[in-house]
């Protein structure tokens, strides 16, 4: 393969070689190739695009470029990917709710990205939970009880995290086409069998507009079903956070009101949807609403949440040492700010980025790769989109260690992420859905 004429052939809107593509990766992967030849590649695809074929041999490639996580034959486990969101902690909901409905459940997890939170940051918050096992161990508790939740491993798909690298530093994150081949092949090296895809917009997504996220959904389950899997997306609003607190041990705390019964009604709406399109995807129930159902009797029953105590029990996680110090408040942050409506009215706007910035600007998130996590930083949102307030109620409490110009900052930052006016229209959470898709 002649890198430059590999390079000019994407520039120029041609399709690449697929041998060429499988030798792009194996050149990345040995080191063959500068990074400044790749990196000139990924801005000819940001600009020119991947055909449907130059995805899947790309995607292929990436995931075979490491070991692939192998179940019995008799399993069949379903996976679940959100692309990201402020507040966003339904993982924590959907896999033991899943889980508890026959779905054996491989979720591989990751860490926050920018100003959205992570599930494995989440969890670490849960005393002596081990958020990385050794994929036999991975998969020995899928078998025994019913899921596990993992960090990834530098095993699995390891080109993809090169190929991400580059594209991080020079522009050419925001490409659809390397954006669905990132996240299948990760999938596709995780094993399971089928996915079911939670596609964010709005202020708190990397996908701002719901046609973009569209897109993304349906490039995501057209490249899943050329690779044999199941897969089905759903596009969710994320213009204001979901559920009522965003900061890592609060979120873990509201992902168990919902297994309870109790949670919030927007989480518990994503998580009882998501939950239940694994459900279906995986044979369970004949539709998607019989999906649904089943999903929420897990949660009537209290399967959804004796499932979820025992992963965390398999992972190392002292439950109920979490709750204690969760309810005697010692996993929030003692200094407290109120941020109070300055109008009367309805609030019209609850802007998600926001909270996710002023979180991550207290050590509730990362700047840096390196950066450890403050997980008792959190925000309670009192009062959201389509709401009614009066002058001085209070919108959201931060809670944080110490008074300082930064807990300034986030009031500031926060108190500023609302707009009151008068409409009382609420926002709609399940914008739209593609699939589900068979394999081809």
């Amino acid at each position: 393969m002649n890198p430059v004429t590999f390079i000019e052939t994407k520039r120029e809107g041609r399709s690449n070689d697929p041998s060429d593509i499988r030798e792009l990766v194996r050149l990345v992967m040995t080191g063959g190739i500068g990074d400044y030849q790749v990196a000139a590649w990924l801005m000819a695809v940001f600009f020119r695009g991947m055909s449907a074929g130059e995805c899947r041999v790309f995607t292929e490639s990436l995931a075979s470029s490491g070991k692939i996580v192998s179940f019995p034959d008799r399993m069949s486990p379903v996976d679940k990917h959100s692309t990201g969101g402020v507040g966003d902690k339904t993982t924590l909901a959907v896999v033991p709710l899943a889980a508890a409905c026959g779905i054996p459940v491989a979720k591989l997890s990751g860490r926050g990205l920018g100003f959205t939170g992570g599930t494995i940051d989440k969890l670490e918050s849960i005393p002596g939970f081990r958020a990385h096992l050794e994929m036999d161990d991975f998969v020995r508790q899928v078998r025994s009880v019913g899921c596990a939740i993992s960090g990834h491993s530098g095993d699995l798909a390891p080109a993809e995290a090169i190929f991400y690298e580059l594209r991080d530093v020079t522009g050419t994150i925001p490409s659809i086409p390397l954006i669905t081949s990132s996240i299948v092949s990760k999938k596709i090296a995780g094993g399971s069998k089928s996915f079911v895809f939670d596609v964010k917009c709005g202020s708190g997504a990397f996908m701002k507009d719901q046609d973009t996220a569209r897109e993304l959904a349906q490039n995501l389950v057209e490249l899943s079903s050329s690779l044999g899997k199941t897969s089905m997306a759903f596009i969710t609003d994320m213009s204001q956070p979901l559920g009522r607190w965003v900061g890592n041990a609060a979120e873990v705390g509201e992902a168990m009101e919902v297994l309870e019964g109790r949670g919030p009604g927007d989480t518990a709406k994503l998580s009882i949807t998501l939950a239940g399109a694994m459900v279906f995807l995986g044979g369970k129930a004949p539709s998607l609403e019989e999906g649904k159902r089943a999903a929420e009797q897990a949660i009537l029953s209290g399967r959804g949440y004796s499932t979820f105590r025992e992963m965390i029990l398999s992972q190392g996680g002292d439950l109920e040492a979490f709750r204690r110090s969760l309810s005697s408040g010692e996993l929030l942050g003692s200094h407290v700010i109120e941020v109070r409506s300055e109008d009367s009215g309805y609030v019209d706007r609850c802007d998600a980025r926001t909270f996710g910035e002023a979180i991550r600007m207290l050590g509730g998130g990362r700047f840096a790769k390196g950066d450890g996590i403050d997980h008792a930083v959190s925000c309670e949102i009192l009062r959201k989109t389509g709401e009614q307030v009066s002058r001085g109620e209070v919108l959201s409490r931060i809670y944080c260690k110490e008074e300082g110009d930064l807990c300034g900052q986030a009031a500031d930052m926060i108190g500023k992420a609302y707009s009151i006016g008068g409409s009382s229209a609420m926002p709609c959470l399940i914008v739209g859905s593609v699939g589900p898709v068979h394999p081809k």
